[in-house]
């Protein structure tokens, strides 16, 4: 009786409980004062109790007939929505199972093999739902010339059986969305991009032609330039000597992609009487809020273009950086003014840090230790604290770097990852040469660690390059970076006398480059070669460092015996054992391709394990740099040199 009461006190608001309380204390304290109430007090209560759960059971009564015809009215109006909804929708089951579609729908696709595509969306979805995880579908497709936007989430279906495998279902709208994608198509074909072009060899070809044949070949350039402007619809205007600032529709930068930058080979095609090759470095971007902040990103994309050799187009969208021509040989500067500025400056930086870290590419090469060498020497005339980091040990440098072991003065130099790390600090000054890219370095931590870096390095400059530079020396022309480190050396304030391996290890960075001065060498190449001669290098002992072991030599063998001519000129092997030294076996095999007689171009392809490596090579007009860019990976390391037939296009 009493659990009964409580089920019935349990049904009654709280706030009616709190009333009936208040009563029951009332008349409780009636009773006490006039006993005689008792009887009549007991019979009110049962009533008042009987009363109230009558009305609230009559309420709630009300409120659930509602709550019902609410329901079925939203259901009515739910389905109302469905059939005559003005999105084309369908519902289907996970396997593809057709429940039913709108009227709309079929009006919509009554002319189209709509079921194939319902088909590749379930199989999507089926995959993802065998895997338990229940996605949203939201993606666009195209549908005969139209463009839809397909979003439905898929629900769970209840099912009798509980034993059976849970089936699910959605209801798929289909939004076209032709028009809106037209107009974002024509918004971004409006916007404005920004081009500089610049004339590489400006400069050589007013000092070199003759006084009246000038202004006739500055007159077909400058035509070949604003025809071609005219052609895109845009506006191009001269800014400077060799410079021009062009602005266009963004509409006609995909078809001047398309064509490869055309107007780069018919600069070429303007003949001087010296036989000069003209050559173009064109840089365009669209990023950027305003006109201002996109000129900007197109001088950024113009420094890329010059610190690849010029003769090439960059083109910077959504953040990524495009490559274009670049098939001409880098042109050697004739004036040394830059080597010296850059010697006074970096003294003068030297001097204002704490202490001075250098450091080479991963894989180092000859190159690279024979140019952080004379580095440390420049350096070590200057601070007393000065480190050169080395991590590698491969084949290319073992016989250099025990040679170095055998001096008492390097025994502290050479230090490793974790001492470098240790020695760092804000005022230290880093110094990166033989390469100008942040995760190609030695120690790419190192980079973060302070904000004075200097950069030496020859190679064409690349989309991943080192921002926050101080001081850069970045010379494409030069045939090594141990060259440039020698015009250094040659040109700073100090007297600066190297050691004799100093000058050795300098003097194998250069002949490892240029394939013993076969290739890419100049005149600045040949002074160089020159002063360091003049501290008795012994060409005996450099030639030893690049000695290769009998078995090495027959793994090399081995690559070349497989090759495969690829167009009568192309050169293509592999390298297929692991091994951690495969990028060296790979460089020297594609090296020895080139000797081979009709092959201008050649490819090795490795594994080192962790990563494929690829090394490209070329004599010709292919430019293997970019053909091995684009089939870049985050985990492949690939090396490249070309040097290219000037007169070739």
């Amino acid at each position: 009786m009493q659990n009964n009461n409580m089920n019935m006190f349990e049904n009654i608001e709280t706030k009616a409980k709190v009333y009936l309380a208040i009563i029951a204390v009332a008349l409780i304290l009636l009773c006490i004062n006039v006993p005689a109430y008792i009887i009549p007090s007991i019979i009110i209560y049962i009533a008042i109790i009987i009363y109230t759960m009558w009305i609230y059971n009559k309420r709630k009564y009300e409120i659930s007939s509602y709550l019902n015809e609410l329901t079925l009215n939203v259901d009515s109006a739910a389905k109302n929505t469905l059939i005559n909804s003005p999105f084309p929708l369908i519902v289907l089951e996970t396997d593809g199972n057709v429940i039913w579609r709108s009227s709309k729908f079929n009006k919509e696709f009554a002319n189209v093999g709509i079921n194939n595509y319902i088909d590749d969306i379930t199989k999507e979805i089926k995959v993802d739902i065998d895997n338990n995880n229940i996605p949203t579908i939201n993606k666009e497709i195209d549908i005969d010339e139209k463009t839809y936007h397909v979003i439905g989430d898929y629900v769970k279906i209840r099912q009798k059986d509980k034993r059976k495998t849970s089936k699910y279902m959605t209801i798929l709208y289909f939004v076209d969305i032709t028009e809106s994608k037209e107009l974002l198509k024509k918004y971004n074909d409006s916007k404005t991009c920004i081009g500089i072009i610049m004339i590489d060899n400006y400069d050589e070809i007013i000092q070199r032609i003759a006084a009246e044949e000038k202004p006739v070949v500055m007159a077909e350039i400058e035509k070949t330039l604003y025809d071609w402007a005219i052609k895109s619809e845009g506006v191009m205007i001269k800014t400077e000597r060799d410079t021009f600032v062009y602005a266009f529709e963004q509409k006609h930068l995909e078809e001047m992609q398309n064509e490869k930058f055309s107007v780069l080979d018919k600069i070429k095609e303007i003949k001087t009487s010296e036989k000069l090759q003209i050559t173009l470095s064109i840089a365009i971007s669209n990023e950027g809020e305003t006109n201002y902040e996109i000129y900007q990103t197109a001088n950024d994309a113009m420094d890329i273009a010059l610190g690849r050799g010029g003769d090439q187009a960059v083109v910077r969208t959504d953040g990524k950086y495009s490559f274009f021509g670049g098939r001409a040989q880098e042109l050697e500067k004739r004036t040394k003014v830059k080597a010296r500025v850059v010697a006074h400056a970096l003294e003068e930086l030297i001097e204002d840090a704490e202490n001075v870290i250098i450091m080479g590419h991963q894989n180092g090469d000859m190159d690279s230790i024979g140019a952080s060498l004379g580095l440390y020497r420049f350096a070590k005339t200057i601070k007393e604290e000065v480190y050169v980091v080395n991590n590698t040990k491969n084949l290319a440098i073992n016989s250099f770097i025990d040679a170095l072991n055998e001096q008492e003065e390097y025994e502290d130099v050479i230090i490793d990852k974790s001492s470098a790390m240790s020695k760092i600090n804000p005022n230290t000054l880093l110094i990166v040469a033989d390469t100008h890219k942040k995760n190609f370095v030695e120690v790419p931590e190192l980079l973060d660690k302070t904000e004075n870096i200097v950069i030496v390095d020859h190679h064409r400059k690349s989309a991943d390059f080192i921002e926050n530079a101080t001081l850069t020396f970045h010379e494409a022309y030069a045939s090594s970076a141990s060259e440039l480190v020698t015009e250094i050396i040659e040109y700073g304030t100090n007297d600066i006398v190297l050691n004799q391996i100093e000058a050795e290890g300098l003097y194998a960075g250069i002949m490892v480059d240029t394939k013993n001065f076969t290739f890419k060498t100049g005149v600045r190449t040949f002074e160089a070669a020159a002063y360091l001669r003049k501290y008795g290098i012994d060409i005996i002992r450099v030639k030893k460092w690049f000695q290769s072991d009998l078995e090495s030599y027959n793994v090399i063998a081995d690559i070349v015996k497989k090759a495969e001519i690829i167009n009568e000129s192309i050169g293509i092997s592999e390298y297929e054992e692991k091994d951690k030294n495969a990028n060296l076996i790979c460089a020297k095999a594609a090296d020895e391709l080139l000797t081979i007689s009709n092959i201008t171009a050649s490819f090795v392809i490795g594994n080192q394990g962790d990563k494929i490596c690829i090394s490209g090579r070329s004599i010709g007009d292919i430019n293997v740099q970019i053909i091995l860019e684009k089939l870049r990976r985050r985990r492949t390391y690939y090396s490249c040199r070309s040097t290219i037939r000037r007169n070739d296009n």
